[in-house]
């Protein structure tokens, strides 16, 4: 075995070295140092992120693996992000727990690192710092959830959160009945149970390559995860002995093997920013328009929420995800390699659909078309995402007259006043909800319809917003509006009662208002004092430096790979 990077701290007879020795020798044996790969844990478990709170347990896993191959794993505490509880948004830290993650990885004397996430944004941000350190990595996702039910029916966490907070806006279910539900909704370990981002990013991560294959998408609470993190241990102590490293497994084919993965599962359009992101930390040459080019062809085979019937337990049980990448093996890129150092598709051949209901086979897809579709037009000159297989079909091609929200607070106070100038056709706006204007872009863009339309039966409306909406979300939602109001995009420049064309099929999203009227028109100050104007920390820096979404949101001197290399002693 090479000469590990760790024995640049550990090696030698100086005082250094002895430092260095000394004050891991609490239960490290002398022969931790005498060369063995020292193998990091990034663990970003947490009580505060419900989602990854087993991962502790994951983590022990993980460390009989890496001694088993001969290695010495170290616990790595990383900043751990739930979606559900921090406030203004997860999004907000997305990049400082990539920096700071990578940052730990480039200071201490690690050889390899194994990622544990779970919650919405701690994959992206763990694979963001491995790919910007450039040591050998490889993701072990947490898991969804296990089903639960209410009333008989299955629960899909987050999806029929949505659904039934709207029931009772419409007044067809009880506040009574709804708090009851909130204790049904959760019924084990592990992340939302729908095809949200976290069972979207799990499911990514292993088509980018960087998952043990077979692993994504087992249930946090079914023991096979805790199997397959054993031996993921072991695969990090072979990666580092033969430098597998993220820039030999991430390359542009396996980002278009994770795109045609993502229209495949119907995944979440949060796939969008933070594919980007990561591919911008390594310089793969990857665009927002690729998320179009490359998935808008590709049939959707999983009947999952929210965009389907069936939950992630349900997939698992059906063939997982090979199954469904062996419906479509022939747009995968054969050359793209996973941390074993085998292509994906040599893991394919043997995969089974075990129940067609769940996984559609190819020849009867749920749609034909799926994906993300990437819109352009004078309301969004760097373009637009939606979703076409979480939208209504008659909604595709829309032609509205725009209310329009200044920020969130302003759409919370006014969207269920009966006197709210708004009918069934009316495009609603929100805008302030991008990287900079909240800051940190929000999943808000996926809006409560106005309770007086809800109650008319309206379950649907077309919404344009700078903002994220939740992957456990559904509708006819424009979002990632680049660039920003803000951010002097032109949604900063719509009036209520100006008319929104939407054309999906066309790829179109525009503002119908004559250029030179449009040309004259100033935001109004109220739109501008709602833009979020941080004066220190965290957040100041975040709004100085953050990039628009459809570059991935990256921070602009974040951009880019720095290595691994430290080039100062510590003493």
């Amino acid at each position: 075995m090479p000469e590990q990077r760790s024995s640049q701290w550990y090696a030698g007879d100086d005082r250094n070295a002895y430092i260095h020795r000394a004050w891991m020798r609490r239960g490290l044996p002398a022969h931790a140092f005498d060369g063995r790969p020292h193998i990091a844990i990034a663990n970003t478990a947490s009580d505060l992120t419900p989602c990854n709170a087993h991962l502790n347990e994951v983590a022990e896993s993980v460390k009989q693996g890496v001694y088993e191959a001969g290695g010495i794993p170290l616990n790595l505490p990383v900043v751990s992000l739930g979606e559900t509880l921090v406030r203004p948004t997860a999004m907000l830290w997305r990049n400082m727990a990539a920096m700071a993650t990578e940052e730990m990885l480039r200071a201490n004397p690690v050889d390899g690192v194994v990622l544990l996430g779970g919650c919405d944004k701690t994959i992206p941000s763990l694979l963001m710092a491995a790919s910007s350190v450039g040591l050998p990595a490889v993701v072990v996702p947490g898991g969804p959830m296990l089903t639960g039910t209410f009333r008989g029916v299955p629960l899909g966490c987050g999806t029929d959160v949505w659904r039934l907070s709207e029931e009772v806006r419409a007044g067809t279910l009880s506040q009574e009945a709804f708090t009851k539900s909130e204790s049904s909704m959760i019924r084990s370990r592990g992340h939302c149970n729908t095809m949200g981002t976290a069972s979207t990013m799990g499911l990514v991560a292993e088509a980018l390559g960087m998952v043990l294959p077979g692993l994504a998408g087992t249930p946090a609470a079914d023991s096979r995860l805790l199997e397959a993190a054993h031996d993921t241990g072991r695969l990090a102590v072979e990666m580092v002995a033969e430098q597998r490293t993220p820039a030999a497994v991430l390359t542009r084919g396996s980002f278009l093997n994770a795109i045609v993965a993502l229209a495949a599962i119907g995944g979440s359009t949060n796939a969008v920013v933070h594919l980007l992101a990561i591919a911008g930390r390594l310089g793969v040459e990857l665009s927002q328009d690729d998320f179009d080019r490359t998935g808008s062809d590709v049939p959707l085979l999983v009947d999952l929420q929210p965009a389907g019937r069936f939950l992630m337990e349900d997939l698992f049980r059906a063939g997982g995800l090979h199954a469904v990448l062996r419906e479509v093996s022939d747009l995968l890129d054969p050359t793209a390699i996973t941390v074993t150092g085998k292509p994906l598709v040599d893991y394919l051949d043997t995969a089974e659909i075990w129940d067609r209901e769940v996984i559609r086979p190819r020849a009867d897809p749920l749609l034909p078309h799926a994906g993300i579709a990437v819109l352009y037009g004078n309301l969004a000159p760097d373009g637009a995402v939606v979703k076409p297989a979480a939208a209504s079909e008659h909604l595709l091609q829309h032609r509205g007259r725009a209310v329009v929200f200044d920020s969130i607070e302003d759409m919370h106070a006014r969207i269920d006043d009966p006197d709210l100038d708004v009918d069934a056709d009316s495009v609603l706006v929100l805008r302030g909800c991008g990287p900079k204007g909240y800051p940190g872009m929000p999943e808000v863009a996926n809006m409560p319809l106005p309770r007086k339309l809800l109650q008319q039966g309206v379950r649907d409306m077309v919404r344009v917003c700078d903002g994220r909406m939740s992957g456990t979300a559904y509708g006819t939602v424009v979002l990632h509006v680049s660039p920003e109001a803000a951010a002097g995009g032109p949604l900063a420049l719509v009036r209520t009662g100006d008319f929104i064309v939407l054309d999906i099929e066309a790829r179109r999203l525009d503002l119908d208002v004559p250029g030179d009227e449009l040309a004259l028109r100033t935001p109004d100050p109220a739109t501008v004092a709602a833009f979020a104007n941080p004066q220190r920390g965290w957040e100041r820096l975040y709004v100085r430096t953050v990039q628009q979404a459809n570059t991935g949101a990256d921070l602009d001197f974040l951009t880019g790979a720095s290595g691994s290399d430290v080039s100062r002693e510590s003493h």
